[in-house]
């Protein structure tokens, strides 16, 4: 057997094979003598049937089991030569197995980064500090106060007005035709202002009143956020059916105690501190994970292969596509495709390889491992995260052993980011939040 390695990158090889014609040669008489061996066709004796019998009858399996064999063996063998960490499933095509000639095949293989001791002591880190304030406190009390308003139709006969809250019917029309994408919708709720589905209807229909039908062609911009009707001009034939007023309660102890077990406006207030807290927890977490690995990479970059990011990826749409489904929406619905996804998250899922693989390395090189108290403390985590009780979520795991190892892998990542925050120099800094809506009404 010969081979050679063509690099395409640190990461991706072609493995170029080649089985010497005498090899080829033997493997095939050997082929057809243990066949002849066992073979039955009328009119000839086991292991009297002439060669070109057999191959007339059972050449292209044979050949199938050869080119197999020949393709399995040659390259494991050089895989173990070059000690090559592959990763996914090769890239092969067979070619046809022909007689008295050598046989040559590629594959396209994808190598697992080889990183260097990753040195991660020392590290210069900024731990942002944030706090929840009153005015924080206040915005979020408001936003559950806008959440619990009702909307109460309006008596006063006068027209629709910018910020009303109005009930339509609508259909779109794309040539004198419904639009399916744009179907006919009944008892639709908007805010005349907020442009759910445009601006330019929203313009068209204030001034209307209840029973009033009109029709209105909105074009739609280039970059609307459903793209199977971005860039067109759709024709709503629009009935304005009511105008709605909205009534917001009083925020009070009364307030707080429909909304759950809060003993009075004090406890509720306690608990939405209790949340941002939590929020600003999480943040923090981030940012320094962002500056540890920008140091990390600033020292050791790294190509990876397009199968963890792929794989990456599909993790990414798959959590898109739950949220979605959450709130009763498809990617369908929104115009979106999973390759559009792919390309917009391509670069996040490539940060998110390399950091998985330079936490392994450290985890590797620092010999890390996780206690059974380590691991139970991780399911108890995980159990409270998805609101299910403990014995449900381990019972799950039992029958699940690939979540389970996930779950390993994620605690052995967090051990090894709390190591390099261990041996990191860190200076807290008090920051103040940037309120976006300081009066949301």
């Amino acid at each position: 057997m010969q081979a050679s390695v063509e690099d395409i990158s640190s990461v991706k090889k072609i493995l170029h094979i080649e089985i010497p014609e005498q090899d080829v040669t033997a493997e095939v008489n050997k082929a057809y003598k243990e066949l002849n061996k066992t073979a039955k066709i009328k009119g000839f004796r086991p292991g009297k049937i002439p060669r070109q019998v057999l191959e007339n009858r059972f050449k292209k399996d044979v050949n199938a089991e050869i080119t197999s064999k020949f393709i399995q063996d040659s390259f494991a063998e050089t895989i173990k030569e070059n000690n090559f960490n592959v990763v996914g499933t090769p890239q092969i095509e067979p070619p046809e197995l022909e007689y008295k000639k050598p046989y040559k095949f590629d594959a396209v293989i994808e190598l697992y980064p080889v990183l260097n001791h990753v040195d991660f002591k020392g590290l210069e880190l900024k731990k942002n500090l944030y706090k929840a304030t009153d005015q924080e406190i206040d915005i979020q009390l408001k936003a559950i106060q806008r959440n619990q308003a009702e909307l109460v139709k309006i008596e006063e006969d006068r027209p629709a007005q910018k910020d009303d809250y109005i009930l339509i019917d609508y259909e779109g029309f794309k040539d004198g035709e419904p639009f399916e994408d744009a179907q006919k919708t009944e008892n639709f709720t908007m805010k005349i202002g907020a442009s759910q589905i445009s601006k330019e209807l929203d313009d068209n229909i204030t001034g209307m009143k209840p029973g009033d039908t009109k029709e209105i062609a909105v074009t739609f911009p280039e970059d609307y956020s459903n793209k199977k009707i971005a860039g067109m001009t759709i024709s709503f034939q629009v009935t304005l059916k009511e105008i709605r007023k909205e009534i917001l309660p009083e925020i009070n102890d009364e307030f707080a105690k429909k909304l759950g077990p809060f003993a009075d406006l004090d406890a509720l207030k306690k608990e939405i501190a209790n949340n941002l807290v939590q929020g600003y927890e999480k943040r923090t977490e981030q940012e320094l994970s962002e500056q540890i690995f920008s140091a990390l990479l600033e020292k050791q970059d790294f190509e990876v292969p397009d199968i963890m990011i792929s794989a990456e990826l599909d993790g990414i749409i798959t959590d898109i596509e739950r949220s979605y489904s959450y709130h009763n929406i498809s990617l369908e619905n929104m115009g979106i495709t999973r390759d559009m996804l792919k390309e917009k998250y391509r670069d996040v899922a490539v940060k998110q390889v390399k950091r998985h693989i330079l936490l392994n390395q450290i985890v590797i090189d620092e010999k890390l491992e996780l206690s059974d108290n380590e691991i139970e403390k991780g399911i108890q985590d995980m159990a409270a995260s998805f609101k299910q009780p403990v014995s449900e979520v381990k019972e799950f795991l039992k029958t699940n052993s690939g979540d389970l190892e996930n779950l390993k892998f994620a605690l052995l990542e967090k051990k090894a980011l709390n190591l390099i925050i261990e041996n990191s120099s860190i200076e807290e800094v008090e920051m103040e939040v940037e309120m976006e809506n300081k009066d949301s009404n």
